[in-house]
């Protein structure tokens, strides 16, 4: 199964200032671990993040490629991989069709990928990440770290969203789970 997860919030704390550089990227307790769970239980385990602090200057893509080296070196350490990062580096007044909740990052994951998103799942912590598993029909889980609680307190996702505490919570019951 393809396991698709947002960054900021999912996997590392967010900031309202941006994850600007690799000291300010901070694994989200138990979020690596899980990701290695994933990768021993045999999934392949990609990342789809919007980045527009690239498009609005805030830090250049070789930083943003050093925060990935930075995430990719914690992830190894506790046994795990990512096999593949997908970044829209556009503001949103770029309009692209690769920023969240528009699917393009999506259809890139599809193009390496080849999957029938209703076998996958996304797992966000925004409504815009549920927009964009939507538009490809992809199944999608909340997350409570990040803007989870906040996107709850809103109101606005259906009835029917799997939520769980973190990503280990999501990860734990998944692999006890026969689905």
């Amino acid at each position: 199964m393809l396991v698709i997860l947002d960054r900021d919030g999912v996997i590392n704390a967010d900031s309202s200032e941006y994850i600007k550089s690799p000291e300010e990227w901070l694994a989200i307790p138990g979020s690596l671990e899980a990701i290695a769970k994933l990768n021993q239980a045999g999934h392949q385990v990609v990342v789809v993040t919007n980045q527009s602090g690239v498009g609005r200057g805030y830090y250049d893509e070789q930083t943003l490629e050093n925060i990935h080296q930075k995430m990719t070196r914690a992830l190894a350490a506790v046994g795990g991989h990512l096999d593949g990062i997908f970044y829209c580096p556009h503001s949103p007044e770029d309009q692209c069709s690769c920023r969240k909740p528009k699917p393009g990052l999506l259809y890139q994951v599809a193009a390496m990928f080849p999957t029938d998103f209703t076998d996958a799942v996304l797992v966000g912590d925004s409504l815009r990440d549920y927009q964009a598993a939507q538009a490809v029909s992809c199944k999608f889980i909340l997350v409570k770290t990040g803007n989870g609680e906040k996107v709850l307190a809103e109101g606005k996702l259906p009835v029917g969203v799997d939520v769980y505490e973190d990503l280990a919570a999501y990860v734990n019951y998944r692999l006890k789970s026969p689905n």
